[in-house]
């Protein structure tokens, strides 16, 4: 038994298991902490991976060698590309989980990667000598010793669950909360607070009238969540299905208000904004006349179904009530209510964008503990924190992602730039070079960095290059290949586009909205046959990845010039050149949010809320620029 570590995690979420893989894997010797190792990756709330936004950070995940991606494709019971309708950066991928078998994947790899152990136990307190992390106290009074530790300890700091005016201590249904680390670390200075989230009731499938909702089927496309061959999933397609609330619903629902803990005082702490309750939903919306609700599968055999958008503390029987006014769940059973649960949070503005804390040194924060809501959120920070807390033992520079790179640099900047008010979710709209974040190219943008790192195998970085030879051959050949009018009108006359009046490149033909590059293997033979010598297994990935090269150059050429003048700002250091408060010339507001974040870069302070642009201008007067 060794008690000797370079790394502990101290709890085993979407962000303790990403850190915890991602440590061990680069070599450090790790140690995974966790009160339950039957429940590795609980999906503890909705069963599904993805969505907008949050489909890229897996994606992004997947490049840098991470795991979400592979786990979930591998549970996958029902895969859809969200937003299609709009240009390929909003394009965002979307799965729902078998939760069972997410877990024992998530297991399997733990249990088999290299350098990382697992204890099953409660971390009750930090030991701290000299402002430096040197290893962590459990329940059971055993004492472990590390060079770094991450904590990643979700919403067990101080949980306590609330249904009505049931109140029961615990970071998630049956589980224990986590004490001592929130007081230890407040004594030390840091800052902490209380958030909320919550989790619908869940559903007998038996028991719902299927003729009274509407089915959604899944995708069977080559669209799949990681870049690597042969992940995906075995397990059988389930449908999910759409139901609507009534008036009948937001009568019961308005009636029980006065018992919600929402709306009686008895929860005080700041909810998501973008997942609210279905309560919420009525106060924020009292216009809207219905609400929609999906019904999702857990499982690709169990009976239970999650009924996404019914987010509830109000009291159980308010909660069945309300749902018997709904036609398909009329005569429904649930296997338990929703319920709301508060949790400490730390004030991210006390890391840097390593994830290290300020105040103590080696000492990680990942996950809910910054702040943020969601599995994906969660998981990159995980994968960021311990690609950094092996550096910091090896004694390397920080990995960093900028705003430029990837979602999850976004995600990170914004964390330690700008706080939280409230549970952070990341959204297309946070991130300004979108346009270059694309789900479809995470592995041309992130898996050279994770090859670097080590994280990323040779096998993936093969691959990867292998993809990006074949689509700029592709595209080569776009741009050189010329078509002849008279080759080609009559097929598109048929087809009812407009003919050409001359020759053109196949580039500029493929710049048509209406036009794709399957569709001209019909009219151009030799197309036909630079798209047959393709790699079979991902041609459709490449003539997808070569097709938005084409038609969106312009928009991301652009974007690319933007963001490398953007990027001048993060090239000028400027953490711990300035005495911030000695600055009369900044204003008041400056002064003392640049003292108090000590920015790394003139471009991190230029994004802190409440400095102006005439404040960065007098940075650069003073740096000589």
């Amino acid at each position: 038994m060794r008690f000797d570590y370079d790394v502990i995690v101290i709890g085993a979420g979407h962000a303790g298991c990403e850190a915890a893989c991602a440590a061990a894997r680069l070599g450090s010797p790790t140690l995974l902490i966790t009160m339950d190792m039957n429940k590795v990756a609980q999906m503890s709330c909705n069963p599904a991976v993805g969505g907008i936004a949050k489909g890229q950070i897996v994606r992004e995940i997947d490049a840098l060698g991470g795991q979400m991606g592979i786990v979930t494709d591998r549970s996958s019971i029902q895969f859809r590309m969200l937003n299609r309708s709009k240009g390929p950066a909003m394009w965002s991928p979307r799965s729902q989980s078998d939760r069972t078998r997410f877990i024992e994947n998530w297991r399997k790899i733990l249990d088999e990667t290299p350098n990382l152990y697992l204890w099953q136990d409660s971390a009750t307190g930090l030991v701290i000598d000299d402002g430096m992390v040197k290893g962590v106290k459990t329940a059971f009074g055993v004492t472990f010793n590390a060079k770094t530790v991450i904590l990643t300890a979700g919403t067990f700091l101080n949980g306590l669950m609330h249904v009505g005016s049931v109140q029961v201590e615990g970071g998630r249904v049956s589980e224990p909360a986590s004490r001592g680390i929130t007081e230890q670390l407040v004594d030390m200075g840091f800052s902490a607070s209380r958030m909320k989230t919550g989790t619908p009731v869940r559903l007998d499938a038996r028991t719902i009238d299927y003729s009274q909702c509407q089915r959604q089927d899944g995708e069977t496309d080559f669209h799949h969540f990681s870049f690597m061959p042969g992940e995906r999933s075995s397990l059988r397609q389930r449908p999910c299905w759409i139901v609507y609330t009534n008036d009948d619903v937001h009568r019961v629902l308005h009636e029980g208000l006065p018992f919600s803990p929402l709306y009686n005082g008895q929860i005080q702490s700041v909810g998501p904004r973008y997942c609210p309750s279905i309560e919420t939903k009525l106060v924020t919306f009292p216009d809207k006349d219905s609400h929609q609700l999906f019904i999702e599968p857990e499982g690709e055999t169990t009976q239970e179904m999650y009924l996404n958008g019914f987010s509830s503390s109000m009291p159980w029987d308010v909660q069945i009530e309300a749902l018997s006014k709904i036609p398909a769940l009329r005569n429904a059973q649930i296997y338990r209510p929703g319920y709301a649960i508060e949790y400490d949070f730390f004030d991210p503005r006390q890391l840097t964008h390593s994830l290290e804390t300020k105040l103590v040194k080696n000492l990680f924060f990942a996950g809910q503990v910054n702040g943020t809501t969601g599995y994906e959120e969660a998981a990159g920070q995980g994968l960021v924190a311990g690609i950094n807390a092996h550096l910091k033992v090896e004694g390397k520079e920080p990995f960093v992602l900028g705003r430029d790179e990837a979602y999850i640099g976004v995600l990170i900047d914004d964390l330690v730039t700008k706080g939280v008010d409230e549970p952070y979710r990341m959204f297309t709209s946070r991130a300004e070079h979108r346009i270059l974040l694309r789900q479809d190219d995470a592995d041309m943008r992130l898996t050279p960095r994770g090859y670097k790192l080590g994280l990323a195998t040779q096998e993936r970085y093969d691959l990867m290059i292998s993809k990006r030879d074949q689509v700029d051959d592709l595209v080569e050949f776009a741009r050189t290949f010329s078509v002849k009018a008279s080759m080609i009108n009559p097929s598109l006359e048929k087809a009812g586009h407009q003919p050409l009046r001359q020759g053109v490149k196949l580039y500029d033909l493929l710049l048509r909205p209406q036009l794709d590059i399957q569709q001209l293997t019909q009219f151009i033979p030799a197309l036909q046959a630079k798209v047959d010598a393709l790699e079979e297994a991902r041609r459709d990935e490449i003539i997808e990845a070569a097709e938005i090269k084409i038609k969106y150059h312009g928009y991301i050429q652009r974007e690319e010039l933007i963001a490398e003048k953007i990027g001048r700002l993060d090239r000028l250091y400027i953490k711990d050149k300035f005495d911030y408060p000695s600055i009369l010339q900044l204003s008041t507001e400056a002064r003392q949010k640049l003292a108090r974040i000590n920015p790394e870069t003139i471009g991190q302070a230029s994004r802190i809320p409440g400095i102006s642009p005439s404040d960065i201008n007098i940075l650069l007067v003073l740096m000589g620029r």
